[in-house]
Parts: structure tokens; C-alpha cells; sequence
């Protein structure tokens, strides 16, 4: 086999897995990943809008008290935590996301293509929230992704901006939910 082949070919694999690179580190993919959650679409099947749900409740921790809850879209596959509230034209009051990683790492998420802003709240693998991020929506002539909100955790939550303000959460409360 003439070199020049093996040369061309290990060339062609590093272009390809550059752009592949470029476009998810731009956004550019998400057209090509759906039209985004849209919470008004009716249930079937135990899901919603093809997103299975849960109930998170956010506590107290030192009362135990619970300070709020919402109904939660899950966010466990590469595509759907991608994806997140992009392309989603608001949310309701009651409704949020929640990213499900599978362990506690340092993670930093982006308000990529989004219209309105969020509370972005990292959880351990107990549910203790470690750090919370109230998010604006990007301006007119941005995309979000230099709007980057770094945090700990197994699992993310977002909700509407002034969500957890609005009920007192702060660091150390806990977040409860069952998968």
C-alpha cells in the first residue's frame, strides 16, 4: 500500500473529528439534535414530550422544611443533556429540567441558544446543593455560549431565573427527586 494513502486517510479522520468538535463546541449541532423541550406538549406513555419526568422538591437543611418543588423533565443521555432548554421558548412556573450525570464531577454549562434565563443549580450525589447560578438569558446578538456557569455535582437543575430566591434556597439545601 502506497504511504500517501495512510497519510491522506489519518488526514481525513482528523478533519472530520475537528468539525465534529467545532460544532458541538459552537452550538451548531443542536438544530440537527430536535426542536428543543417544550413543556406544553401533552403526556403519553408516562412521558412528556419525550422526556420521562420527575417531582424535585428542594428542602431546608437545617429544618428540613421543604421550600418548593417542580416538575422536573429528565436529562440523562448525552443528547437530551446537549440539548437541555435550548430551543425552548419559555417554561413554566411548576416546570425544570434535571440533568442526570453519572457521578459528581466539575462540570460548566452554557445558556446556549436559549430565550430566557435560568437558575442553574448543581447537586452532589446526595442531593446537596453546591452551588447556584442565576443565569440571564443572552443578549439579542449572542448565543449563549461564552455565558458559561461552572459548578460541582451528579445532577443539575434548571428553572426559571429567581426561582430558588424567590423560596430562600441557598447552598447546603438539598434537592429530592426519585429516578
Amino acid at each position: 500500500m502506497d504511504s500517501r494513502w495512510l497519510t491522506y486517510g489519518v488526514a481525513a479522520v482528523a478533519f472530520v473529528l475537528a468539525a465534529g468538535v467545532l460544532a458541538f463546541s459552537t452550538g451548531a449541532i443542536v438544530p440537527f439534535l430536535g426542536d428543543g423541550y417544550d413543556p406544553a406538549a401533552e403526556p403519553a406513555n408516562g412521558t412528556h414530550d419525550g422526556y420521562k419526568h420527575t417531582t424535585v422538591t428542594v428542602h431546608d437543611a437545617d429544618s428540613g422544611e421543604e421550600l418548593g418543588h417542580v416538575e422536573a423533565a429528565i436529562a440523562d443521555t448525552s443528547r437530551t443533556r446537549y440539548l437541555g432548554l435550548s430551543a425552548t421558548d419559555d417554561l413554566p412556573e411548576n416546570r425544570g429540567m434535571l440533568f442526570v450525570h453519572d457521578g459528581v464531577a466539575e462540570r460548566t454549562y452554557v445558556m446556549r441558544n436559549m430565550s430566557f434565563g435560568i437558575d442553574i443549580v448543581f447537586a452532589d450525589a446526595d442531593g446537596t446543593i453546591t452551588t447556584i447560578h442565576e443565569a440571564p438569558e443572552p443578549a439579542p446578538d449572542e448565543d449563549g455560549n461564552a455565558q458559561e456557569y461552572p459548578g460541582t455535582g451528579q445532577y443539575v437543575l434548571e428553572v426559571n431565573r429567581g426561582w430558588m430566591a424567590e423560596r430562600g434556597v441557598e447552598v447546603g439545601d438539598e434537592v429530592r427527586f426519585d429516578l
